[in-house]
């Protein structure tokens, strides 16, 4: 029922006035006092209305509808705003369609045009959509937003961290450290030592808890942008593409193949329309949808044939895939396939680690206990029973502290960091390029790709379809001439344009442009026929009826309509519309401008196909149009279309100009060792013009002769044939999309690592088995997007090349990492073992470890995990699948290093007082200064794995540079101001100096071993 505000009649007024005395002029009503008397009056008419009306259905004994419950609520608005009040149950209305209650929807509700009116929607113009509407509309039923389960809180990241078994063990350290210290030296002195490992505990625990909740929160932003779907409504009349969070109850729904159902609601009208309840059933087979049996749509389903509108009358936590929703929480604790290796390799060398500081301990603890440990003044830190418990305990508790120090600083935990980061960084960066991440794993796989398998329309072409031709019969017609077509002709293309489309025309009045909604290649036809031709498209849909329906996939590439025409019922009409080569098959018969039919022989029809052939080569699509009539057999459901002896009654072409830049996109894929090829479903002199055009195929190419090939011609190959035929195979024209998948099979077979791109449902298969699978986001149905690992937001190969260099980039930030954190492992545990074992003390204490772990660790990890891709990475060859983690080229950089490091510390821990004439503190505070510069220079080295020039394009990384900074400013007051802190002394500036000369040599030592060349066997095996 429908409310609207009024204004007391003047008659009405006039009346009141009559039956007072003239009081004195009163002072102007205020707008509230008019509109509550407005508010009364509706009130009152409205309930005196509805009193009559009973007693008139009392009086016939006619049965009321179950009286529905009243929703109330606040209701503001200016004096002419007309206020909708919506009189239905939600949760009434939830259920019915939840539990599919047919029976409940016609006897209680009256049907669904009766639910329609319940909600103020008109089936054909929608909901008015102003913002007072769907503000009422969203607080009577609720946005179309799920709960979710609560994120997890900085606290847990906290606690999660503190769970760390090596933690918890320095943590049990330094407090025995403590108590002891404190019960020695008293609190002033003694808690020092115990005191800076807590504190370097609780820096490293924060740092890395803060690091892991941003990545988290970046991945919820993410996880939210991948689940906003764009929702084509009717409001106002008007189609409009709006989110799927700002449905509401009462909008009109478009779907088509491969849509997601946004929300519960019902059947409107549509044709063929077949969902897929699995997701909310289990059951797979494909449920039909009807007006009559089954007009009930549930969230969450996908629509895998027919197309429709729907009547949304349930959103958000009111629909059962709302209810499922918010009881599932995303992991976003997904491990990607190079985490799972770097966890392997971390556990690898943890173990390397666990064996140095067992070692460590060993050799220290019989050192002290054997009396061989002294002093700074010499004497024996042990002399049996005369040593006091306390320092016994004291002196225990500090060697296993450093053993367990070394355990943190061996176990590279900082790998799988870095691969969160970097992940986290690129998906963000990539979402500017036009890039959403699914799947996390994604990035790094692009990386090593050796293959992209790419669709033409939309990916190569701009999608932007204009007619530029159109024959009739066999006899060119220039679109200023088509007055000259016959009228049987022209409106035989009329219904054949008009009805056989799922595209909408929009024209508010006479004088107003059309409003063309549909897929571009509908659009193109549409406008062709409107502003062309001059065709009235909405004649045949009052003058005939839709009678069966056979919509487009890319199996049939065809669709086809049945009709029956008001002025003959005798005759059912058969239009079907599609590619030219299936629709010239079907025909027997051809018309001519003059409205004549025609047989058509063997000569006619090589003499069509030659003319499609001339067109194709120009880069045209051509889409032929066909029908048939076909006596009505009186039964009561046809549903077989007529497939033979048709009459043909043209063709046009229409163009789709390739993207800028897609030609410079697909030479960089070439350059970087990655093979292009072009599936797609035009016909083959089509693809290959489209293929030289787009770069895929060039003219200097010896092209191999199987480098064009049909799809039926490609799945008919033996497996064998297959396999030595596919690495030639550059364009596959007239394709299915098992022909995708197979193809995608095959190169997996061959060990190729495998990209493809794909918008349609049936598209699915080939997405889930390539390694990475890209959907369109413009053109992709949503089957499409939830098979794919990253959604291509603009559907352009420019931005596919794109995703790829950023997946090499991922791969080679990772590589940079890994080379910096193993020098430093492998130095740290060289220099601590042979320390330990010779004179029996480590030249790093346990907080000193803790610093360079921080360095490593998250610091490192920020600083080489954000490096932004370079041209230079498209120069390279892919890794593929067999290519090691760790290659040649990073040993030789790392063991360069390494090697240099224990060399200059170990003579530094060993010769360093005599060199530098100064006393053990100062040497092991050099020693540590140094090592730390170490690592801050070798983080330039491990900017560019095998290039001299390690500063390019270091001013693009501001934050490479600010880590640097704070690296140096920290170590500068680690070294001058927290003496007690971090257990050194102050240098001068000469033995600065001589710290930061030492470190700086890493820098000529790493352009020197950068001479010598080391090729990797599969490399030279591709470049030959």
């Amino acid at each position: 029922m429908s409310l609207e505000f009024r204004k007391p009649s003047d008659d009405y007024s006039s009346m009141l006035r009559q039956e007072e005395p003239p009081p004195p002029p009163p002072p102007p009503p205020s707008k509230r006092h008019i509109r509550r008397w407005r508010i009364a009056v509706t009130v009152i008419s409205v309930t005196r209305f509805l009193v009559g009306l009973t007693n008139k259905v009392a009086k016939k004994n006619a049965v009321l509808l179950r009286p529905l419950s009243f929703v109330s609520i606040d209701i503001e608005g200016s004096d002419e705003e007309r206020v909708p009040v919506l009189d239905v149950d939600p949760q009434d209305l939830a259920k019915m369609v939840k539990e599919k209650s047919l029976q409940k929807l016609n006897d209680e509700y009256g049907g669904i045009k009766q639910v329609a009116n319940l909600l103020q929607t008109d089936l054909k113009t929608g909901i008015p959509g102003d913002d007072l509407d769907l503000g009422i509309r969203t607080k009577v039923f609720g946005p179309n937003k799920y709960q979710k389960q609560p994120t997890k809180g900085f606290l847990s990241f906290v606690l999660e961290a503190f769970k760390d078994t090596i933690i918890i063990i320095l943590l049990v350290c330094a407090v025995l450290s403590l108590t002891f210290g404190i019960k020695q030296h008293g609190l002033k002195e003694g808690w020092y030592d115990g005191g800076s490992i807590i504190v370097a505990i609780v820096l490293v625990i924060a740092v890395s808890a803060v690091s892991n909740y941003r990545q988290s929160k970046q991945f919820e932003e993410l996880s939210h942008e991948s689940s906003d779907i764009r929702v084509q409504v009717v409001r106002n009349g008007r189609h409009q593409p709006v989110s799927i969070f700002e449905l509401v109850v009462g909008d009109i729904v478009s779907l088509k193949i491969g849509d997601q159902i946004p929300a519960d609601g019902l059947f409107v009208e549509g044709h063929s329309l077949k969902v897929d309840e699995s997701s909310m059933t289990g059951e797979s087979d494909h449920v039909e949808v009807n007006d009559n049996k089954n007009p009930f749509l549930l969230s969450g389903t996908k629509v895998t044939d027919g197309y429709g509108y729907m009547l949304v009358t349930s959103v958000g936590m009111n629909t059962a895939w709302g209810e499922m929703m918010s009881s599932i929480r995303r992991n976003l604790d997904e491990e990607t396939p190079l985490q799972a290796r770097l966890s392997k390799l971390t556990s690898h060398i943890g173990k390397v680690g666990l064996s140095v500081a067992v070692l460590v301990l060993l050799v220290l603890l019989i050192r002290y206990f054997t009396g061989h440990t002294k002093d700074e003044n010499g004497n024996k830190e042990y002399n049996g029973s005369k040593t006091k418990f306390d320092d016994v305990m004291n002196s225990v508790i500090a060697i296993i502290a450093v053993a367990v120090t070394i355990v943190v600083v061996a176990i590279p935990e900082g790998l799988p960091l870095a691969v969160t980061l970097t992940l986290a960084y690129s998906m963000k960066r990539m979402m500017r390029d036009n890039a959403l991440v699914r799947k996390l794993s994604a990035c790094e796989t692009m990386g090593s790709a050796t293959i992209i398998c790419t669709d033409k329309t939309g990916t190569l072409t701009l999608n932007m379809m204009k007619v530029t031709e159109f024959w009739l019969g066999k006899e060119p017609i220039d679109s200023s001439l088509s007055s000259e077509i016959a009228d049987n002709v022209l409106q035989l293309l009329c219904e054949g344009v008009g009805l056989n489309t799922t595209g909408t025309v929009y024209k508010p009045n006479s004088t107003s442009v059309p409003e063309i909604y549909g897929s571009p290649t509908e659009k193109a036809i549409l406008f062709w026929a409107l502003i062309d031709l001059g065709l009235d498209i909405d004649e045949p849909k009052q003058s005939c009826e839709i009678v069966h329906v056979e919509a487009f996939n890319s199996e049939k590439k065809r669709s086809g309509v049945l009709i029956r025409r008001s002025n003959d019922v005798r005759v059912l009409g058969t239009h079907w519309k599609g590619a030219v080569e299936m629709i010239l098959a079907m025909c027997s018969y051809y018309y001519d401008k003059k409205g004549v039919s025609n047989a058509m022989n063997d000569d006619q029809r090589a003499e069509i196909a030659a003319i499609i052939e001339s067109m194709a080569a120009k880069s045209l699509r051509c889409i032929a149009f066909a029908h048939a009539n076909v006596p009505d057999k009186n039964e009561q459901t046809q549903t077989k279309l007529e497939e033979t002896g048709l009459t043909w009654l043209g063709f046009v072409g229409l163009k789709d100009p390739c993207r800028p830049g897609v030609k410079e996109a697909v030479l960089s894929c070439k350059q970087a060792g990655v093979k292009v090829k072009m599936i797609t479903g035009d016909n083959m002199h089509t693809a290959r013009a489209i293929a030289f055009e787009c770069g895929i195929l060039g003219p200097d190419d010896n092209l191999h002769e199987d480098a064009v090939v049909e799809g039926v011609q490609f799945r008919n190959y033996t497996d064998d044939d297959r396999k030595r035929k596919i690495e030639h195979i550059r364009v596959m024209a007239r394709s299915s999309p098992f022909d995708k998948l197979l193809m995608v099979r095959s190169l997996k077979q061959k060990g190729h690592v495998v990209a493809v791109t794909g918008d349609g449902t049936n598209d699915a298969p080939a997405l889930k088995e390539a390694d990475i699978g890209l959907s369109m986001g413009i053109q992709g149905t949503e089957v499409a997007k939830e098979s794919s690992d990253i959604v291509i937001l603009d559907d352009n190969f420019t931005s596919v090349a794109t995703v790829l260099k950023w997946g090499r980039c991922v791969y080679n930030n990772i590589q940079k990492f890994i080379q910096f954190q193993l020098t430093v492992n492998v130095a740290a545990l060289v220099i601590n073992f042979v320390a330990a074992v010779s004179s029996g003390e480590v030249p790093l204490t346990a907080v000193q470890l803790l610093w360079v772990n921080l360095i490593m660790d998250t610091l490192g990890a920020l600083a080489l995990a954000t490096e932004q891709p370079t041209n230079d990475l498209m120069d390279r060859l892919p890794v593929g699948r067999s290519e090691p983690l760790i290659t040649r080229v990073m040993w030789r950089n790392l063991i360069a290093q390494a090697l240099y490091q224990i060399s200059i510390l170990l003579i530094l821990e060993f010769k360093g007082k005599s060199i530098f004439s100064v006393t053990e503190r100062v040497k092991d505070t050099m020693i540590f200064n140094t090592f730390v510069l170490c690592q801050v220079f070798n983080e330039f080295n491990a900017r560019n794995l095998d290039k001299k020039n390690i500063f390019k394009g270091i001013h693009r990384n501001k934050l490479f540079l600010a880590i640097i900074g704070l690296t140096l400013v920290l170590q500068a007051v680690m070294v001058e101001f927290l003496k007690r802190f971090a257990d050194t002394e102050r240098l001068d500036w000469k033995q600065w100096g001589a710290c930061i000369g030492i470190a700086a040599l890493s820098w000529p030592i790493g352009w020197l071993v950068k001479c010598i060349r080391v090729d990797n066997k599969q490399q030279r095996k591709q470049r030959t």
